[in-house]
């Protein structure tokens, strides 16, 4: 298999960082993805051009990062990073959809910043998004991933937070002890984790 990703891309750290919890390192090789350049084979792997992009040994392709996730639980065995069991499995869900959403908000801020002079940027679509990953976070601190688990939601948080001291600088720890404490936690448990970092 071949994901089509980049190094510093904290959706594309999410499926790197399972196929380490899942012992798959090793069937899949990553290679380089530039969604900007439109003669990359990308937009042709995965018409939204988006990383990352799975390409299977059969040549067929699956996108987003949330579908590969899936998918290589399955090639796991199933239950080891997605529960079978649903009470379980939705709360895992939903925390994914909490880290993704950080990391959505995320990346926009960073494309306000990067792609638009400062005179066209949006101060109040910053505020917005900023005020989105904040109460995210809050909520995370209120209620912090499993200290045990190492499941989608736990990853997709991990690599959100890599995101923010990656890319933003945002000083998410002072007032969230709790969550922070978690992250350090994680990182030093998960396998994988400082070898996928963003660089």
């Amino acid at each position: 298999m071949i994901l089509r990703t980049s190094l510093t891309s904290p959706f594309g750290r999410k499926p790197r960082l399972a196929a380490a919890v899942l012992g798959l390192s090793g069937r899949i090789e990553v290679e380089l993805a530039d969604f900007l350049d439109e003669t990359d084979s990308l937009r042709r792997q995965n018409p939204l051009g988006k990383i990352p992009t799975l390409v299977l040994a059969d040549g067929s392709t699956l996108y987003d990062s949330r579908v590969i996730l899936e998918y290589l639980d399955h090639l796991a065995g199933g239950g080891r990073i997605l529960p079978s069991e649903p009470a379980a499995r939705f709360a895992a869900l939903r925390l994914q959809a909490l880290g993704d959403g950080i990391l959505d908000a995320g990346v926009l801020r960073r494309l306000e910043t990067m792609f638009r002079d400062e005179p066209l940027r949006s101060a109040g679509w910053l505020t917005y998004q900023s005020g989105k990953m904040s109460r995210a976070l809050d909520a995370l601190e209120v209620a912090p991933p499993s200290d045990s688990d190492i499941f989608v939601g736990e990853i997709a948080v991990a690599c959100a937070l890599g995101f923010i001291d990656f890319r933003l600088g945002d000083d998410w720890r002072s007032a969230r002890p709790r969550l922070a404490g978690w992250y350090e936690r994680f990182a030093a448990r998960c396998p994988g984790f400082a070898e996928t970092a963003p660089r």
